[in-house]
This record gives C-alpha cells, structure tokens and sequence, in this order.
C-alpha cells in the first residue's frame, strides 16, 4: 500500500539507493552528503521500502544536527515511517523521538518550533502527542506569528483526534481568548478557523459579538466567516435573517476573492429580489474590473445561472453584462453574447442592437487575429435579435449587407441567411433590400454565399426593373459566352490559323489537347488572354465573380444560376409587355445554360458536370423552351411557399425548446404553505420580508418537490452479493456530472463478528477511486453503510469491480467475496443539445472517429425506430418533423448530444424498409475521443431491436 506525505518526490526507479551507502552517508560528518542520503531514505520509504536498520542511524547521527534543512526532512522522515505495530500500538523506539520533539517545540528558532508544530498536525498517535501539550500550548503567547499561528493548527488537529477532547479539555475556551487578543491576520484566521471545525457555537457568538467590525477584518477571516454562514444556515435556515445584513456589509470588502464569495453565499441563502440583484450587481463590477480570463468565464457562468432563475433582475443588468464584449477573449465573448440573448426584451432590444452594431463597426477597423470569427457571431446575434424583434431589421440589415464580400466566408454566408430570412417576414424592407444587394453583388466573393444570394434575387425581384437589374448582375458574374468551345482538327485549316493568330482584339488561343481516352483534339476558349486548359480556371478572373468559380467546377452553384435565370425570365414575361425583349433575354439565359452543359463536359475541368447539376441545367432549359401555366405556378409560388412553411416550424420548433426548458413543476396538494401575512413582522428587516414572500411562491409552484421519487431511486439500487453469501451487498448509484457516489449497505448474516472486513473497488476505464478502502468490525447480524467516491474524466462507458475481504476469530485465512461488476452508463452523461445544420455538417467532416452500427430490429415502422433510438441514446432529433412525414420507405435523420465535459456526439440514422417488411440500413456515430463513440455504439447495439 502506498505511504502518505505532504511532500510528493520524484523518484527515478533506474538507480535505487542501497541502504548501506546511506547508513554511511548518515553516519558521516559531510553536511551535503547527509541531506543527499536522508532524501534517498525518504524515497525509497514511499516506495515501499522498509529499512528498519536507519531509523537508530538517524537518531544517533542525524537528530542532533541543527540545520535546518535536515530538520525539515527529518519530520517528513518521522511522517511516512510505521510508527505502530499490526495490533495498532504505539513501537517502543518512538519513546526517544518525543524528547527530541519536545526540544524543538522549546527551541530557540522560531522556524524550527513552526514546522515541529507543523507536524504535529499530521501525527494520529495519541501515546506521542499527550507528553508534547504542555510545549503546545507555550507556544500560543510566543512572540512570533508564525509560532502562534501553527501552534493554533496543532492544537485543532490534536482536539479533533478521537481522544483529542480529554487531552484538552478547554481547548475552544483557550483559543476564543486568543482571538480576543491576537493582532496578526493569519493566526487570527486558524483561530476562528479552530472555534469553527471544534465549537461552533463560540465561533457563532464571536461573529455576533463583533458584527460591526467584520468589514475591517483581513480577507482570510472574511472567508472563513462566509464559510460558517453557509454552514450555520445549512442547518437551521429560520436564523438566515441575522447573517444576510453581514453578508451585505461585506459586499463592499476591497477584496474580489471576498465579495466573489458574498454574491454566491448571498444567492444560495435568499431569493429575495433585493438580495438577487446586490449578488447580480457585484457578478458584473467583477466582471469588469477582473483582467483574468478565467475570472470572467466563471463569473459568466454564475451570471447564466443566476439568468435561469431570476431572468426578471437580470434583464435590468443587460447593458452591464455586454461590456463584458470588449474583452479580445473569443470564449468570453461568445457566452456575453448567449446570455444576452436569452434577456433580449421590448425594451431594451435596441440599446442591445445598437451596441452590437458598434462592435461590428470595430471589427472592420482593427486587424486583429479572429476578426472574422468574432464578427460572425456578431452577424448571429443580430439576425435572433431581428427574428425575435422585427422592428429592429431595417436598422441594421443594410449595415451587415456590406460584408456580404467579406474574407470570412462564414460570415458572408451568416448575412446572406439573415437577409433571406428578414426580406421574408418584413415586406416593407423587400425593395431597399433588393436595391442594395443587386449592387453589392460584384463583392460576393465565397461559393457558399453565392447560392443563397441568388435565391433571393430570384425570389423577390418582382418589378420590371428588378428584374432587368438582377439578370444584368448575373451576366456580369459569368463574362462573355461561351465558356469553352472544342472543335474537331479537321475543320481547322493553315490559312484559318494565321487568320486566328493576327486578330488580337477577338482571339481565342489554339492548342492540341490531349484528351482523356488519349486522342488529341483543339481547344479554344473565349477570353482576351492565351492560355492552356490548366489556365482556364485563372485567366478569366476579372470577368466576374462568378465566373471562376464556375470554370472551377462547382456544377452547383451553375445549377443555382440556371435555376435563377429561369425564374427571372419567368417572372420578365409577366412585368414586361413587349415579348421582342422577353424573347431576347430568353435566348441569353438558354446560351448560359448551354455553356454550362458544354463546359461541364470538356476536358478542361478538374471534374465532369455531376449528374444532379445536369439534369437540373436541363430542366431549365425545358422549361424556357416548353413554358405551361402549371409549371409556372410551382417554379413562381411554390417555392417561396416551401420557404415560408420551413420558417414557421423553425419558429415552432423554438417555442417548444423554450417550453421544455422551462419544466413546470406542480405542487402535491398537501403541502404546506405558510402565510407570512398572518405571521408577526416584529423585528425582521425588508429583505427577510422579501425572502418570506419568495419562499412561499415558490412552495406554492412546487419548486421545493423532490427531483427524484423514490421508484427512480429503486431503480439505481444494484446488489453486489447473492442472497446465499455470508454477507450480503447492494449498492446504491449516483451520477453527479463528474463524481459518482457509491452507497454501499454490507449486512453481516453471519453468527460470528467480521473483523478488518475491508470493501475494496477497482476500475477499469476513466474512473479513478478517490479514497482508500478502510478497515471496519461488523458485529453478528448488523448492517454497515459505507461510501466510496470515484471521479471521471471522460464520457466512456466504465466498469466497478471488486470483493469484500473479511476475517473471523476462528479462521484465520482472509475470507473473499466477490462482487458483482457495476456498470456506468453513458446515458449519465450526455444530454440532449441543439446545433445549427451547417455546425453540424461542420463537425461531422472534422470529427475523425466513427462508429457504423448496422441496423437490426423487430421494429417494422421507420418513425418508430427513430423514436425508439432518441429514447434510447437521450439525444435531441436535429432534423425537422417536416421533414420526417410521408410513407416513402426511407427515413435519415441526424441526432445530436453533448456530454458534461464538453464533447459532441453526432448521430446520422438512414435506414429503409425492405420488400419483407423490415429495416435496414446504418447509424452512424462520430465524435471527437473514441470512448464516446464505441460507447454510444455500444448502448445503440444493446437497446436497437426493440421494445
């Protein structure tokens, strides 16, 4: 088993000391080799070692020495050595390390009486401590604090040992005169911290004696003050009234770590409003004055909880918290602006709106790093605000319009989803939008961005001269036609090549090509410069911006183009009377279209034309030829109307989430509810009156019910043993974020008494056990309960093994019990979370690992499996109802969750229904760490075939 220090000593196992080297060294007058010698003996004793033949060594050589140095390690010596025997007694050589302690304890150096009182504090044998209290207690009114202030922790640790009460009996009288009279700060503080662990009682009746002084009091005092407020008030909460006025005092204390801890001691204490928004009030002055990152994002998190709970206080503080912006931190910028959101109100939304347009602004001027990044949350937080509050659309739509251009495609692509969203639902706006994206258009540079903007421009130009202006931009975009042109070297002759050669101003360059089955042929593009087919994705760069893309081979977006023409000569032939012009633009879009089709399958593309953009371009190239009232309807109304219906779920789907957020809690109709109207006022301030208000509100909603009912906590009892063992074991589970708690019952059904009976637990996974397994005695036929704490560190599904070890009084062998293994469930520690679609997607192509599950249920229904694997996997559903109706045989639906440390588990279902009735297909997890993935595999393998 491993020894236990204060001091934690590296140990390089390559070259073990031997222990008769050390002898010397100690032996020897040589001071470096001495302390050089007494720190392999130290090392080697953590390690396991035994090397009874140094410790007469060390006390004939080593403690005479007056260095301190070698004092020093001569108490961490003293500390890890086996001072008892295996019955529990005190070894008889001990005897002579007492006077030595004694003298130390009498010394004339202050330093080398503070560290003997030091370890004082970490001896538990009774038989060593009793002949050193009287020197103790001298060192209480020696003249040194540092004296003083470990003489006061040796005296607490001494009183609390089991018999530490009869060793001092007037142990907590003799410290409160100490108080009384101590001048310095920290021995003051292990004095009230003493009256606070052993009599706390008198800590009490101090702290109410001198209730006006505690402002004056130093900062380590303050908090052990705030600590026995919380305690006190834990156990009887009627006396919370006389502490908050202390609490409040103590809000104006000059230090940040004092008032930190008056705002959460005063939220834990009172709801009052009053008290709520001092806490709030002092979260925010620290959330401005703290330079230290990680300072902001806690106080940030204290913010968020407090915004749960009391949304009301927190929206008066709104503008507070958002000068917390103007930190260059992306993280705390990010969780300012998600709480800020959610306190977003009719009243204030354009203060909100107007600062956000600021930072925008900034993030233009300066170059620094993460620019982009900060201005797309910008850019997010706006479109909620302008969804939420239409009213404030045309304040800023025209401002973010700018960066439609922007470096950051992201961002881009953030405006040109806010703008599709606002031209919708704020029809006044539709024209000076319309206006001013036709002319930002030439700055849209990122291929992302490209498609939304042109499925607006082909949406809602609806006048004549919007729509001529929306065609001009789109041919700009693409240059001059065609995009590429083959022509067999046959037709091709010498006169006709000096001909192309001379004229300049029209030229295309003729070249052999060598083509893909290895025949050559000439290729010639239009564009003013002479390039090969490797420059036909370069040359044509000032054409337009959309022009390279296109020539780049992103077949998609030229799909989106012809699909926006289309509409845009649709929409010309009802505005424009004269069919001379409809005709004419007609023949332009179709020539586009054409070029598409004959570039997509040149060889001078880095891809052929996919077959979906194909037959897209082909489409519309049908239907300009072959144009019928129906076929109008849907390319001209149906669309939008799809647009409309796809933004009012989203709406739905928002109001939902924010219903489960908020779970209404009822109360049993046999609580109790106390009137404070009918009680007496005498004597209790405005803010316990507040308090008493609060608590009755909440008593009456049913906010003070049980979270779990007692079948819940049934269900997380596991037995250990079998009925039929000698003792008998369950365990009783909880799962709280990072800590699990086990609270296991041993009940001995024996008729003899289990001595050392010992539990001892091991895992496998990311679990660590926190404690040391202890020994107990367990009398015939009673029951223990014993608690063991395990930590985790990440979402990966762990295993608890272990025994129980016993002996009796007949048998001396060591009786084994094994245990049943507990499993932890990732279910634990995941919980449904929302994320945007294109968050989604982007996660989905960085997580690297993944686990494909086959499917393989009795379940015949898609909608029903689906249902049943978010049942089971506890993960939210990203995928719209909309879009999971209809009977077609196929379902695929993505799955998103997030785990208490942070990680994202993404899940895609795709499954179809076969000709016999059953399902098949594939889930598909991936994540960032592979024990999320294999684990959730794993539950998904063990809950997929059915109820």
């Amino acid at each position: 088993m491993e020894k236990s220090c204060t001091l934690l000593i590296h140990y390089e196992k390559g070259a073990p000391a031997v222990a008769n080297e050390i002898k010397e060294a100690l032996e020897g007058n040589d001071l470096p080799a001495k302390i050089d010698a007494l720190k392999k003996a130290i090392m080697l004793l953590l390690n396991g070692e035994t090397l009874p033949q140094l410790f007469i060594t060390i006390i004939r050589y080593v403690l005479p020495s007056e260095d301190h140095t070698i004092q020093k390690l001569l108490l961490l010596y003293l500390e890890i050595i086996d001072k008892t025997d295996a019955k529990g007694k005190v070894l008889p050589e001990m005897i002579l390390i007492c006077q030595n302690l004694r003298n130390n304890l009498q010394h004339p150096n202050e330093y080398i009486r503070g560290v003997t009182l030091r370890f004082l504090c970490r001896l538990n044998e009774t038989e060593i401590i009793e002949p050193l209290i009287p020197s103790v207690l001298q060192n209480l009114e020696h003249r040194h604090p540092f004296v003083r202030r470990n003489a006061i922790l040796a005296i607490m640790s001494i009183y609390k040992l089991p018999q530490g009460e009869q060793l001092l009996v007037d142990a907590p009288e003799m410290i409160e005169k100490v108080l009384s009279t101590e001048q310095d700060p920290s021995a003051k503080r292990n004095a009230f911290l003493m009256l606070f662990n052993c009599a706390q009682g008198q800590a009490v009746n101090y702290l109410l004696t001198n209730v006006d002084r505690v402002s004056e009091w130093n900062e380590m005092l303050q908090m052990v003050v705030l600590e026995l407020i919380r305690k006190v008030c834990r156990n009887n909460p009627a006396e919370k009234g006389k502490y908050i006025k202390i609490i409040i005092a103590l809000l104006s204390a000059p230090s940040a770590a004092v008032i930190y801890e008056c705002a959460g001691t005063l939220v834990s204490l009172s709801s009052a409003p009053t008290a709520v928004r001092a806490a709030a009030n002092t979260y925010c002055q620290l959330l401005l004055s703290q330079s230290d990152n990680n300072v902001k994002l806690i106080v940030l998190d204290r913010l968020n909880e407090l915004k749960s709970s009391h949304r009301d206080i927190m929206v008066e503080l709104i503008m507070d918290v958002l000068r917390a912006l103007s930190s260059p931190n992306l993280d705390i910028r990010r969780k300012t602006l998600d709480i800020v959101l959610e306190l977003v109100t009719n009243r204030n939304v354009n203060e909100v709106v107007q600062t956000l347009k600021k930072e925008v602004m900034k993030t233009q001027s300066g170059e620094l790093e993460k620019n982009g990044e900060y201005r797309q949350m910008l850019i997010q937080a706006i479109h909620a605000c302008a969804v939420k509050f239409p009213e404030v659309a045309s304040t800023v739509v025209h401002l973010l319009m700018d960066f439609l251009g922007d470096s950051n495609v992201a961002s881009a692509l953030d405006v040109a989803v806010f703008v599709r969203e606002i031209i919708e639902t704020n029809p006044k706006l539709r024209v000076s939008i319309i206006t001013r994206l036709l002319d930002a258009f030439y700055q849209i540079r990122g291929a992302k961005v490209f498609p939304c903007a042109l499925w607006i421009i082909g949406e809602f130009c609806l006048s004549l001269s919007e729509v001529e202006s929306g065609i001009t931009a789109i041919k700009q975009g693409l240059g001059e036609m065609p995009f590429y042109s083959v022509s067999e070297e046959a037709e091709s002759t010498d006169s006709s090549n000096k001909r192309q050669q001379k004229s300049v101003a029209t030229a295309s360059s003729r070249r052999p090509a060598i083509l893909a089955d290895g025949t050559y042929a000439t290729q010639s593009a239009a564009s003013e410069t002479v390039f090969s087919p490797s420059s036909v994705l370069q040359g044509s760069s000032a054409s337009g911006n959309l022009r390279p893309l296109i020539l780049s081979g992103d077949f998609f977006l030229g799909a989106v183009v012809a699909c926006t023409l289309a509409k845009l000569v649709l929409r010309l032939e009802e505005v424009q009377p004269s069919k001379t012009e409809v005709n004419k633009v007609t023949t332009q879009a179709l020539l586009i279209m054409v070029s598409m089709l004959q570039l997509g399958q040149s060889p001078a593309v880095p891809h052929p034309i996919d077959n979906d953009s194909y037959e897209r371009i082909v489409l519309c190239i049908k239907l300009l030829c072959h144009r019928g009232d129906e076929i109008k309807k849907i390319w001209l109304e149906s669309c939008r109307q799809s647009f409309v219906k796809m933004l009012s779920e989203k709406q739905q789907r928002e109001l939902e989430e924010l219903k489960a957020q908020s779970q209404v809690t009822h109360a049993q109709p046999d609580d109790l509810i106390d009137f404070f109207h009918l009680k007496s006022r005498k004597g209790m301030s405005q803010l316990e009156l507040e308090d008493q208000v609060q608590d009755d509100l909440k008593r009456a909603t049913g906010e003070f019910t049980r979270d779990e009912n007692d079948a819940n906590k049934l269900n997380r009892i596991l037995q250990l043993t079998g009925f039929s063992d000698p003792v008998y074991a369950e365990a009783y589970v909880t799962v709280h974020h990072y800590d699990i708690v086990l609270d296991v019952t041993i009940i001995n059904r024996t008729k003899e008494t289990l001595q050392n009976l010992c539990l001892e637990l091991a895992t496998m996974g990311d679990l660590k056990l926190v404690e040391r397994p202890q020994n107990y005695t367990l009398a015939p036929e009673t029951s223990k309960q014993i608690k063991a704490n395990i930590k985790v560190s990440s979402t990966e599904t762990g295993v608890i093994f272990g025994n129980i070890v016993y002996e009796t009084s007949n048998v001396m062998e060591r009786t084994v019990v094994v245990l049943n293994d507990i499993h932890i469930d990732i279910m634990d520690y995941i919980s449904p979370a929302v994320c945007s679609d294109a968050a989604f997607r982007a996660m989905w192509a960085e997580f690297e690992w993944e686990n494909k599950v086959a499917v393989n249920t009795s379940i015949e229904e898609e909608k029903e499996f689906l249902d049943h694997i978010i049942k089971s996997t506890n993960m939210k559903c990203l995928t719209a109802t909309s879009g999971l109706e209809g009977e077609c045989g196929f379902l695929s639906a993505n799955l998103y969750a997030k785990s208490v440390f942070g990680e994202d588990a993404l899940v895609n279902v795709s499954v179809e229904k076969q000709t016999d009735g059953k399902l098949s297909g594939y889930i598909r997890i991936r994540s960032k760490t592979q024990g999320i993935a294999l684990s959730l595999g794993d539950k998904i393998t063990l809950k997929q075939k059915g109820k």
